[in-house]
């Protein structure tokens, strides 16, 4: 990785901010359509990643290994870098696992009407306006928890330079738009009050940036050759985990496998493009 200056900094606190504010458009999308477009959604999961996938395993980890060459050359490096990425994967993963399945941000992104809330939480729930409110400030809660390594992995990818970081926070922020509907929707129907379902969408996708200054201020400080490639490295991991855990899952649950997966091959191709170009 190159010198790292304040534009570098600055920039890839910028692009954390808008990847974690897209929860935002999805609350949008909660409250002013009547359904979600769920081919267009299927593809754009997809696409994600595709995008996430290609960029950990051509670029991110051959450049993580390159870097730690140059300080551990041979067998002895490649195995710091491969600890380095299945920690990723263990991080990410021991957050998930920790997070009740019941409110787990994975399990109600699906959702785009209130019909489906209830036949999810159960009819007396729906009815029961402060289970239903409890369940999207928990909501909110578990995707805040979840989002903070992803802030963190953004950051760090962001720092390797505009043409790296613009597809993985594209990839992340449409991510993040499912978990918006996720949130507000149950609190907006428990309250009437618009306010303040957007608010804790919001707040919910603002555990990215607060990642990244995390990153900025605890990681930024010890920053070496060593470091760039292990957290490189890691991040590989994270978004591995994402793409198949979250991203994919997310996109088949919609019902449109070949969508799908022609948003994998997009997203990969797009990636390709990019890296070529840049």
């Amino acid at each position: 990785m190159e010198q790292l200056s304040l534009q570098n900094i600055l920039m890839a606190l910028g692009l954390t901010f808008v990847a974690g504010m897209s929860t935002s458009v999805g609350a949008l999308m909660a409250f002013f359509t009547k359904s979600t477009n769920k081919k267009l959604l299927a593809g754009a999961l997809g696409l994600s990643a595709g995008v996430m996938l290609y960029v950990s395993f051509v670029d991110m980890l051959p450049v993580s290994f390159s870097e730690i060459e140059e300080v551990y050359p041979g067998k002895s490096g490649e195995l710091y870098v491969t600890l380095a990425f299945f920690a990723g994967i263990l991080l990410i993963g021991i957050i998930d696992f920790l997070i009740p399945e019941n409110e787990n941000p994975h399990e109600l992104q699906h959702l785009d009407s209130i019909d489906e809330l209830s036949g999810q939480l159960g009819a007396e729930t729906v009815s029961d306006s402060k289970h239903l409110h409890r369940t999207g400030l928990m909501l909110a809660l578990a995707i805040g928890i979840h989002n903070f390594p992803e802030g963190i992995a953004t950051f760090v990818s962001s720092l390797n330079g505009l043409e790296l970081a613009l597809p993985i926070v594209v990839a992340i922020a449409i991510h993040n738009i499912p978990e918006g509907v996720a949130v507000s929707m149950p609190i907006y129907h428990a309250t009437g009050k618009r306010g303040k379902a957007f608010a804790m969408a919001v707040l919910s996708g603002v555990a990215e940036p607060v990642g990244a200054l995390f990153g900025l201020f605890f990681i930024l400080p010890f920053w070496t050759p060593i470091i760039s490639s292990l957290l490189l490295a890691a991040v590989a991991g994270i978004m591995v985990y994402i793409s198949i855990d979250e991203l994919l899952p997310s996109a088949e649950g919609y019902g449109y496998h070949h969508i799908t997966i022609a948003g994998v091959i997009l997203g990969m191709a797009v990636m390709a493009v990019s890296l070529l170009l840049f």
